[in-house]
């Protein structure tokens, strides 16, 4: 099987894309309510027509339970929790005004509709106005990912901390993210895990070793403090290299990882790129080496998104496609 087939395997279902804006809100959803949410977004990018304000989305137990690799008991739970609840469920960005250029804080809901039909076991969910452009507007800043690789976290701090360093995963790292901003875009109320071990040790450290270990990253973080006061912190990210069996790709889930380059292409065509002129000009980050170029690129290569983008400069360095 070819690399460009591979690679058109790897981007067709099961997407999840949201605007930046979306991926850097604030807001608190327990675990079934972003699951079910995900899988919204999943079902909107499959009608391939797009969406409106007016659409309705329809999610299955079935669905939930293929997914999230849960029972009829607990698909059918999450669906009857959600339309009791997921339709009060808020969150907040900011956004540039149109004439003036000043920022303001946007607050909306995520649906506008949601109904459940406890015969049938479906949920129908309607997307609200502003959610709407943020899933289905790819001209601008995104991020995607595949569903399958939240599909087996079980804490909701993992799921926002994938999402936030998925945006990321270009460059390996994120800026210094604001403690008071971080726990925003958890989801965190002011009284909640106020002390900073409480906050390691009951959200962040076990949503690391989540994603450590379930997901396609991993990932370590350093504090930054003023004073004697933890102010900010930083994560580092690596993609897994991943190897899939090419006789069961049709049964298998292929991770976004993975577009069928060997370790030795990776590291081959990540030292040319780094040294080639015309594309590090563009690419490369103010005072960056060379080799910190290189290490950032082969955990890139094997990324989707990033070959597809850069198929001209890998081809014309060498790469021969099938």
């Amino acid at each position: 099987m070819s690399v460009v087939s591979l690679l058109k395997i790897n981007m067709k279902n099961e997407l999840v894309v949201k605007d930046n804006i979306l991926i850097n809100a604030s807001y608190n959803l327990e675990l079934t309510e972003q699951r079910l949410i995900l899988l919204s977004i999943v079902k909107a990018r499959e009608t391939g027509q797009g969406i409106t304000a007016d659409s309705k989305l329809q999610i299955y137990a079935g669905d939930y339970m293929y997914h999230y690799k849960v029972d009829r008991h607990a698909a059918y739970k999450a669906l009857k929790e959600a339309a009791l609840n997921l339709f009060e469920r808020q969150f907040s960005f900011k956004e540039e005004h149109e004439n003036t250029g000043k920022m303001g804080v946007v607050k909306s809901r995520w649906v506008s509709r949601i109904k459940y039909i406890d015969e049938l076991a479906i949920l129908e969910v309607t997307f609200s106005p502003d959610v709407v452009p943020l899933i289905t507007r790819l001209e601008k800043h995104f991020t995607s990912y595949k569903l399958k690789q939240v599909s087996q976290l079980t804490s909701k701090y993992a799921i926002r901390l994938y999402e936030i360093l998925i945006a990321w995963r270009d460059i390996g790292k994120t800026p210094v993210i604001r403690l008071i901003d971080f726990r925003t875009q958890l989801g965190l109320g002011d009284t909640e895990y106020t002390a900073m071990n409480n906050f390691k040790k009951r959200v962040l450290e076990p949503a690391i070793d989540q994603i450590n270990k379930l997901t396609d990253i991993t990932v370590e973080y350093e504090q930054f403090k003023e004073g004697r006061v933890i102010s900010g912190i930083q994560f580092k990210l690596k993609l897994k290299l991943l190897k899939i069996d090419e006789e069961n790709i049709a049964h298998e889930f292929i991770p976004t990882t993975f577009i069928g380059l060997t370790e030795g292409q990776i590291k081959l065509f990540a030292k040319k790129l780094a040294y080639d002129d015309i594309f590090a000009s563009s690419y490369a980050e103010i005072g960056e080496s060379y080799k910190d170029l290189e290490k950032r690129l082969i955990n890139n290569i094997n990324n989707p998104e990033f070959f597809e983008k850069n198929l001209h400069h890998l081809e014309r360095i060498g790469l021969k496609m099938k």
